[in-house]
């Protein structure tokens, strides 16, 4: 804040706020003795300056100027006092002459400024690849539920003419050994009268084998087997009729039994998933 004070005319010569500090041309009236000494002199460590020491050094009271008729402006000469602050120590050795093209050197600074970055850049993919590799791991499947994905059968232990019943990723899953009647009573059925159509070719690798999820596409019962208007599957949740290839035949259900991944690997072994 600058304040400005206006002083009287006839008291102007006599009042002054502050005196001038001049330098005067007067000589000692003798010489100085300079005596030698024996050690020596260690130059002081520069000051090294932050912002807030920075803040010390600027003045904290208000500026004054005084004027007034007859009275002149205080002009202050004695400033070798005054503390400039010096930022050698924060540059770097290439732009410390003031008589240096910034040119010249403005190559090499920018290659360490940009080996800097991408040395941070390359720590920063690194930290943010561990951590999204922790947090997905994290979201996968548990080991006994990958343990589960996929189940082996052995084909011999169904006779023909029945449905096993098996676990496989929580779910029950169907195996029914079919005979050649069964295959045929199947295959004859009109598809354009179903609900879902599908042939009986597509949902089976093998004639023989069917392979279901046990689930009912209406709400999620599990169906019985060998059960039904059909002679397929039965859900007694909300009565739906499935018939030997899996297919909605009669009531709520609107799809057919989904039929799971699965391959054989030979004639006796199935795996499932």
């Amino acid at each position: 804040m600058i304040t400005s004070v206006a002083k009287s005319g006839n008291l102007a010569p006599f009042l002054k706020g502050v005196s001038q500090t001049l330098g005067n041309n007067l000589k000692p009236s003798a010489q100085a003795v300079v005596h030698g000494t024996d050690y020596f002199v260690t130059p002081n460590t520069p000051k090294v300056h932050v912002s807030h020491t920075l803040r010390k050094i600027l003045p904290t009271n208000d500026i004054k100027v005084r004027g007034g008729p007859g009275v002149t402006t205080q002009v202050r000469y004695a400033h070798t006092d005054l503390t400039v602050p010096d930022f050698s120590n924060y540059r770097r050795n290439s732009v410390k002459d003031p008589s240096a093209q910034t040119r010249d050197s403005e190559e090499a600074r920018k290659s360490f400024t940009y080996l800097v970055v991408a040395g941070g850049a390359v720590a920063s993919a690194y930290a943010a690849k561990t951590v999204v590799t922790q947090f997905v791991t994290s979201m996968s499947a548990s080991a006994d539920v990958l343990a589960l994905a996929k189940i082996e059968v052995k084909l011999g232990d169904i006779p023909e003419g029945k449905s096993f019943t098996f676990k496989w990723r929580g779910k029950p899953l169907f195996i029914r050994h079919r005979t050649i009647e069964e295959i045929e009573k199947e295959r004859k059925v009109n598809i354009s009268e179903l609900r879902d159509p599908e042939k009986d070719e597509d949902r089976t690798q093998k004639s023989e084998w069917l392979v279901l999820v046990g689930v009912c596409t209406h709400l999620g019962c599990v169906p019985i087997a060998n059960a039904g208007d059909y002679g397929g599957y039965y859900c007694p949740c909300h009565g739906s009729h499935y018939d030997g290839s899996g297919r909605i035949r009669k009531g709520p259900a609107p799809l057919n039994l989904e039929v799971p991944p699965y391959e054989f690997l030979d004639e006796t072994t199935l795996v499932v998933g």
